[in-house]
């Protein structure tokens, strides 16, 4: 049974949304009851690379990162791969091979090559990204958690509508993933946010282990 970690290494090389600062690591070395340590503190965004969107990230009364149920990001998952496409339309979904009482969903698209090109540090604008009827079609699918393997699900042109949609009911939205070594097909998730009180987001480690 092989394991797949589809997470981005943080580091303050990788790319980040481009109204957040750069993620910094300090690293501070000093002699303790004789031993040296290293102690590494980090700033960065709660929506770095790898991570959960929380319903407060759009929606003023929406949960935050801890009240989200564990239940939504462990189990049963299917990553779907969308090749040649800029936008995931609900036509393509209804024409796809999901397979039925799919309750978790992956998208496998052409943002997994940035993560193995030249420049993946450069934020890339024309993701590929879902649209507001896609996730709509979701919904309707009783599908509980969405991911995608760039830094947002929802178009860089019209970021709030596909978050609104899925956050209002409640999908987990997983976000920044590498799924370049990952074929389309059945696994287990095991998604594990940070546990930030009050947090509208936080950075999470994600395995696929297949089935």
């Amino acid at each position: 049974m092989k394991t797949y970690d589809i997470s981005l290494s943080v580091s303050p090389d990788l790319v980040v949304w481009p109204d957040d600062s750069d993620i910094e690591f300090t690293r501070k070395s000093k002699i303790k009851n004789g031993y040296m340590t290293n102690s590494t503190h980090i700033k960065m965004s709660a929506h770095s690379g790898t991570h959960i969107d929380a319903p407060y990230h759009f929606l003023e009364s929406g949960e935050t990162i801890e009240k989200i149920s564990l239940d939504k990001m462990i189990g049963r998952v299917y990553v779907l791969y969308v090749p040649g496409v800029k936008l995931i339309t609900k036509e393509i979904l209804e024409k796809s091979s999901i397979p039925p009482r799919t309750k978790r969903i992956i998208f496998k698209t052409d943002n997994s090559e940035i993560w193995s090109s030249e420049n993946p540090s450069e934020f890339v604008k024309d993701y590929v990204a879902l649209e507001a009827e896609a996730a709509k079609y979701m919904i309707q699918r009783g599908v509980k958690l969405v991911g995608i393997d760039y830094l947002s699900i929802a178009p860089y042109d019209d970021l709030v509508s596909t978050h609104e949609v899925l956050l209002e009911s409640g999908i987990v939205i997983l976000e920044g993933l590498n799924l370049s070594e990952v074929s389309q097909g059945r696994y287990t998730l095991y998604c594990l946010p940070l546990k930030l009180e009050g947090s509208d987001g936080a950075p999470a480690r994600a395995i696929l282990q297949g089935v």
